[in-house]
């Protein structure tokens, strides 16, 4: 029996695969005659993901899982398949898609939907798209202030503040919204600015709150914490949070985590470490960013031991280790052995890496010039069925062209070709920019 994630054939049907990680489905080539129960939806959720870096096959499995497995899509299932294609800007096919959604009863689209339309179209810098896409909900009975604010979102969520601002702030807007919606619209605005890194504009803008009149809630404080601290200030940012204790709001654990960030930046780790003491013993149990926080300040001051007991110790608060709690120690780790350990530790604690985790691992050790542990990584991600997005290639074929291996590189860099991804126009493959000019090395 061959197994293997690919398109699928008339001629086969999906059966789940063992593996210790979430369970997808595999193409399996069995008799025609044996007869296979619908997948659940969890199943067909973990089978679109491992997909999600190739549009056509996602579609493909997507559409045959509906016709020949008897599958009914859920408004998730849907929303996951429109992700998929708005990354790839397939935008007829997304609105295509949505029209069958509004056609079935079991799969309506909602705010969700358009929560992943409105995204898509931002992080492709389409916002005349977006704000189209916005105009025709009254056809969906969802032109609302929720959709409103998610559009909003959306649009400061890729840096596009400018646009957002101006359309919050248009005479054509029609959407009323009450005190609670005008400060969560500004907060949304003022983490915008935070975003973009514009710290003049985030300072102009916080004052500007308080010329409007618009109310300040423990979120807005958050926010311009901070900006305080990411913006090179964090002693200012632990002043302003003495000054939110003294106006009298309920702390929670956000405020928390970016004080303890805070306070390690500007006084040290042990400083941070007194501070979560201090939130433990006041009832606010820590997240797992309370303790990925912390252990990124260890880590930063080659603190290992420390953070992995931190680490381990994240369950008694009923927090688990995620790949970004790994992340900090990929990061800080100067020996190639020392990480692949770590990875190694990672998987058999049940932490899924991310692709995220695949290209900080390519990257390092590529630029190390170790190729056998890039291999290895590039073999477990394709082990765990997870196909390379182009920021992964890219670090591949770089590794590669640096070693002099320019028929290997070539090959990758066909692969992308043909899976619709971009690949970075490199002299040494004979690749070119739109100009006809070789890329400048």
């Amino acid at each position: 029996m061959r197994r293997g994630l690919s398109l699928i054939p008339p001629s086969t049907l999906l059966r789940p695969f063992e593996s210790k990680t979430p369970q997808c489905y595999c193409v399996c080539t069995i008799p025609a005659t044996e007869k296979v129960p619908p997948p659940d939806e969890s199943t067909v959720r973990e089978t679109l993901v491992s997909f999600s870096n190739d549009w056509k096959r996602a579609l493909d499995f997507f559409n045959w899982v509906e016709r020949s497995a008897a599958f009914r899509h859920t408004t998730d299932t849907f929303n996951l398949m429109l992700d998929i294609l708005g990354k790839f800007f397939e935008f007829d096919l997304c609105w295509h898609l949505i029209h069958r959604m509004n056609a079935s009863p079991s799969s309506p689209p909602t705010h969700a939907t358009f929560r992943v339309i409105f995204n898509r179209y931002a992080a492709a810098h389409a916002v005349s798209d977006s704000l189209a896409a916005f105009h025709r909900l009254h056809d969906f009975n969802l032109k609302d202030p929720t959709s409103f604010s998610l559009l909003v979102d959306a649009l400061c969520d890729h840096k596009h503040v400018v646009e957002a601002q101006d359309f919050v702030f248009s005479d054509h807007n029609v959407v009323s919204l009450d005190s609670v919606g005008k400060t969560k619209i500004h907060n949304m605005l003022l983490r915008g600015w935070f975003k973009l890194g514009w710290w003049s504009r985030c300072y102009e803008f916080w004052e500007d709150m308080d010329a409007k009149g618009v109310t300040k809630d423990l979120h807005s404080y958050s926010i311009y914490m901070d900006i305080l601290c990411k913006g090179g200030k964090p002693w200012k940012a632990v002043k302003l949070f003495k000054e939110v204790k003294s106006k009298g709001f309920k702390l929670d654990v956000v405020v928390y985590n970016i004080v303890i960030r805070a306070i390690g930046v500007s006084q040290g780790v042990d400083f941070a470490i007194r501070v979560f003491r201090e939130m433990k013993e006041m009832g606010i149990s820590p997240t797992v960013v309370t303790y990925n926080t912390l252990i990124r300040l260890l880590c930063d001051c080659y603190r290992h031991k420390e953070a992995l007991a931190l680490l381990r110790s994240m369950h008694k608060d009923g927090c688990h280790p995620t790949a970004v709690s790994y992340h900090c120690f990929f990061a800080s780790m100067e020996k190639p052995k020392q990480i692949l350990d770590m990875f190694d530790d990672m998987m058999e604690s049940g932490v899924r890496p991310s692709m995220d985790t695949y290209v900080m691992l390519l990257r390092k050790f590529g630029r190390w010039g170790f190729l056998r542990p890039v291999f290895m990584v590039w073999n477990r991600m394709q082990q765990l069925g997870c196909s390379p997005d182009a920021a992964a290639y890219n670090v591949l074929i770089d590794a590669l062209v640096d070693k002099g291996l320019i028929d290997m590189a070539r090959k990758y860099d066909e692969e992308m070709l043909a899976k619709g991804l971009s690949p970075k126009p490199r002299k040494e493959l004979g690749t070119k920019l739109l100009g006809g000019e070789f890329v400048d090395e």
